[in-house]
């Protein structure tokens, strides 16, 4: 059995292995659609087993052409981070373990690890040391989480138990959100029982920003429980709200104050960018990604409320059979809204170790230097626009003149050339009435001769679609 699991085991590191060796020669897009890829793996329900080495053997090779080069230096169309080699390995020993990481008893050594994982991401992040830190699968359930926090700690304020009670009858919880806050935010309102419509908007700057003059207008007349939900890192733009004025609005009207921030509070992990979070500390609550900026392999999120106490009242849940714990021990269960729980702690403490604070640092800063570098570039060549100020890792650019449908057609046929041409990933948004390229930058592996080489891929896309039209 030890033989046959080694040769099991070390046939997967064999195919890892060729895969992340490989993944940045090759085009930067996958070489077979979705549908091509139903159709492969779209067989009849094994009926019999089959040998696990054959399996996995099969298994790598008909996925490969399936796979997005995400984990690639070229890959830019979203902020997705390159699962760092070692958060890989530590991802591995998780499903090897086979632990359930929701309480001390069921994985001693996964609770440890988590705790101290919590502890030194608030001492990167510079968050208030009090902090409690829910280890989730994302942005979009860590917003949820805070949030429910937010709604906990709101009503509570004026005597509504929304844990024991729910919300029928409760008094409202007014929120307000900027105009151009991230799709999951609202995704989360839903999922909590505040809707994704019933918020008061708030209208932003050309780059995304809340203005805490409309904040300030909003909120002036409203009474009772108040959330008010800022954002660290536009999607499109990278632009930051004004936090320090943000919070001084919210707290004055005795309201949560709550940070998207899924990439953009890693800001505040390199001196070089922390400025643009100015303020933020003093929130309530903030949310942001692992398998982002940190590199972290895909699941892992961060809910971090400062008020430990309303983020354990919100997510606790408790049976008889559950195992007792002592007065004063964290369980990792309590901070999300799982009861049965991957160790998602054990990748977060690996990478947190392999990089340090300094390496976390030059990761960020490096990426947020690599996109002036590439909005430099496109920015030089005629009929190219670079429409956000480049703040950190993202841009957004547009391309052609004309009609705002001649820009889009001109924009659509660019992104879709460097997408056929497979030098780099990039995509597109709509933004101020413009259809857009998105460019992130978040992959551990990129290099400043990979934005060299992709800007010379966009610049000669943009020249081509200029011969044809």
């Amino acid at each position: 059995m030890t033989q046959n699991l080694q040769k099991l085991f070390d046939t997967a590191v064999t195919h890892a292995v060729t895969y992340r060796e490989s993944v940045g020669d090759g085009l930067a897009r996958p070489l077979e659609s979705y549908h091509q890829q139903r159709d492969r793996f779209a067989g009849p329900t094994p009926e019999a087993g089959m040998d696990a080495e054959a399996l996995l053997a099969e298994l790598a090779d008909m996925a490969r052409p399936g796979l997005m080069p995400t984990i690639g230096p070229r890959f830019f169309a979203w902020v997705m981070g390159a699962s760092h080699p070692v958060g890989v390995a530590a991802e591995m020993l998780v499903a090897a373990w086979g632990q359930n990481a929701g309480y001390q008893v069921t994985s001693p050594a996964s609770a440890a690890i988590e705790e101290a994982a919590e502890r030194w991401l608030l001492d990167i992040l510079d968050l208030p040391a009090e902090a409690g830190i829910g280890f989730s699968t994302g942005a979009t359930v860590a917003n949820g989480t805070c949030l429910a926090a937010a709604r906990t700690g709101t009503l509570k304020k004026v005597g509504w138990d929304a844990d024991a009670d729910g919300l029928f009858g409760a008094p409202p919880v007014h929120v307000l959100i900027g105009a151009d806050a991230h799709s999951s935010v609202y995704s989360s309102l839903q999922l909590i029982g505040f809707g994704r419509k019933r918020v008061i908007s708030i209208a932003t700057d050309e780059q995304g920003c809340m203005l805490p003059t409309a904040l300030e207008s909003a909120i002036a007349g409203l009474s009772g429980p108040k959330i008010v939900i800022a954002q660290a890192g536009q999607i499109n733009t990278g632009a930051y709200d004004p936090f320090t004025e943000i919070v001084a609005i919210g707290k004055a009207h005795d309201a949560w104050v709550h940070v998207d921030g899924a990439f953009g509070l890693w800001a505040r992990a390199t001196p070089a960018r922390k400025h643009l979070t100015e303020g933020i500390e003093g929130c309530d609550s903030w949310v942001t990604d692992g398998h982002k900026w940190l590199q972290v392999p895909y699941d892992s999120g961060f809910a971090i409320v400062r008020d430990r106490d309303a983020l354990l009242g919100a997510m606790t849940q408790w049976s008889s059979y559950l195992p007792s714990i002592a007065q004063g021990d964290r369980v990792p269960s309590n901070y999300v809204p799982e009861l049965s729980m991957r160790a998602r702690g054990v990748p977060v403490y690996a990478v947190l170790k392999a990089l340090g604070r300094q390496g976390i640092a030059d990761l960020v800063e490096g990426h947020c230097r690599m996109a002036e570098q590439m909005a430099a570039r496109l920015a030089a060549e005629p009929g190219v626009r670079v429409v956000n100020v480049p703040t950190i890792n993202q841009l957004i650019i547009g391309f052609g003149a004309g009609d705002a449908a001649a820009r889009k057609a001109a924009t659509e046929a660019v992104i879709a050339k460097v997408q056929a041409d497979g030098v780099c990933y990039v995509a597109g948004a709509a933004w101020r009435g413009e259809w857009v390229m998105r460019i992130s930058i978040s992959s551990g592996a990129t290099t400043p001769a990979d934005i060299d080489l992709s800007a010379d891929a966009i610049i000669a896309a943009w020249r081509g679609v200029q011969k044809l039209g």
